[in-house]
Order: C-alpha cells, then sequence, then structure tokens
C-alpha cells in the first residue's frame, strides 16, 4: 500500500485546530474527507504536529496510506478539488517509504510568531498577527530570549493540559527580528511542549515593554511553575513555516 507525504498550508481561524475533535472542525478531518471522496476509503491522515485553534501553517506535513494508487500530481489536485473551498491547500504529495512518519520521523519544527507593532488597526492583517499598539523594545527581546535557547525543562512555558511525558525540550533558536512595524519572532527545535511558544511569546513581550528583564525571564524558567509565566500569546499570530526531515 503506498504512502504518501503531504505538504499543506492553512489558514487556522476557521478551525478548531489541526486534530479531530468534537467540538468543531479541523484541518485533520477536512483532509479525510477530501481523501474518502477521491479513494472511497476512510484513510487516517497523520500530521507532524497538532497545532492549536486559530494557528496556521505555511507548510504542514503529513502522511497517509491509500489502497488506491494514485499519481502524485494527481492525488495533490484532486485533494485540493474536494478541499475547496476551505482554506487549505495541498502543495505536494509524493510517494514516501512505509518507514516514513510525519510526527516521529521530523528532525526538526520550525515556527514563526507574527506581531504587528503599530497603533492602526489591522486591515489585511486581521486573524494573522497580534496587533500591540504600545512600542517594544525588540532588541532587549532578542537578547532576553538568548536565555532559552538551549536544553531546559520548559514547565513553566507548558499548558497545564500537555500530554508530553517529560517538560525538557531542547530550543535551537529563537529569534526577535524588527522590520519597520512588524516584530517576527522566529523559533526552531525538534519539538515543542503544547502551547510552549505562544507562552515564550507572551513572556517576550513582557520584556519588550518593559515590565521583565532578561533576568525575570530567565528566573520565570528556573522556577519551573506554569505560574511563573507572563501572558500567552494569542493563536493567530502564529505559523508553523516548515518541518525538517
Amino acid at each position: 500500500m503506498p504512502r504518501y507525504k503531504l505538504t499543506i498550508e492553512y489558514d487556522g481561524a476557521p478551525f478548531c485546530g489541526w486534530q479531530i475533535q468534537d467540538n468543531g472542525a479541523s484541518v485533520q478531518g477536512a483532509l479525510e474527507t477530501a481523501v474518502k471522496a477521491i479513494c472511497g476509503e476512510h484513510v487516517r491522515v497523520h500530521g507532524a504536529g497538532r497545532t492549536d485553534a486559530g494557528v496556521h501553517a505555511f507548510a504542514q506535513t503529513a502522511h497517509c496510506d491509500i489502497a488506491r494508487p494514485f499519481v502524485p500530481g494527481r492525488l495533490r489536485d484532486g485533494l485540493n478539488a474536494h478541499l475547496r473551498p476551505l482554506p487549505i491547500g495541498v502543495l505536494s504529495a509524493e510517494i514516501v517509504p512505509d518507514s516514513f512518519e510525519a510526527r516521529f520521523s521530523a528532525k526538526r519544527r520550525h515556527y514563526l510568531y507574527r506581531i504587528a507593532n503599530r497603533r492602526a488597526n489591522l486591515a489585511l492583517d486581521i486573524g494573522h498577527a497580534w496587533r500591540l499598539p504600545r512600542p517594544l523594545d525588540s532588541d532587549a527581546m532578542h537578547r532576553a530570549a538568548q536565555r532559552l535557547i538551549g536544553k531546559h525543562d520548559f514547565t513553566t512555558f507548558r499548558d497545564s493540559e500537555c500530554q508530553a511525558k517529560s517538560p525538557e525540550k531542547t530550543l535551537d533558536q529563537l529569534d526577535v527580528i524588527r522590520e519597520g512595524d512588524a516584530v517576527h519572532i522566529a523559533t526552531s527545535a525538534r519539538s515543542f511542549l503544547h502551547s510552549q511558544v505562544r507562552s515564550m511569546v507572551g513572556s517576550l513581550v513582557w520584556v519588550g515593554e518593559g515590565r521583565w528583564s532578561a533576568g525575570d525571564l530567565a528566573a520565570a524558567l528556573a522556577a519551573r511553575d506554569r505560574t511563573a509565566c507572563g501572558p500567552v500569546a494569542p493563536p493567530q499570530g502564529l505559523y508553523l513555516v516548515r518541518v525538517d526531515y
């Protein structure tokens, strides 16, 4: 039975997240419905990451096993035809070895968080960035962010409902970059805890506003206590950029 690797982009605004849930439409559910429409069988589509409600993806990776063989390009086009008008696009499909697992074969995941640091309301980026009218010191945010690089116990930045077996993760990158009134926070790791990125972003915003110093951020990390975390950034500014294999 062929195994297919799918690369997918989506606007997370209308979905309850990647994973199928009882409380609303999911990206995974929409993809499985599209697969069934073109092959007549229910197929589980496994994603590389379970993005939360409202979180977007430039290039989510998934895999599925379909008994009926497809030319990869036709599979891509067929899925896209059945996904319309949902804001989901299958960018590519390819046949991969049976050993490939979208989640467990991943070597690194890359995320981007977008902040619009301006007083004007958003027009084009409504639902796709976090608008903060107060000035942010992005240089201070970047310096503080480097305190989180490396292997740590990230309990402070872990959602209380996180199901990961261990709170220890190795953060490879956490950069804060300003481009005009846009503040971009780019981060990479093999894997992240539930809400880890948004928790780190919210705490970095406190640094940018002058509420916290770099030392305060480091102390929050060392506390290994969820109550020591700053605010959790809203989901609409977060994007899964790509997954490396």
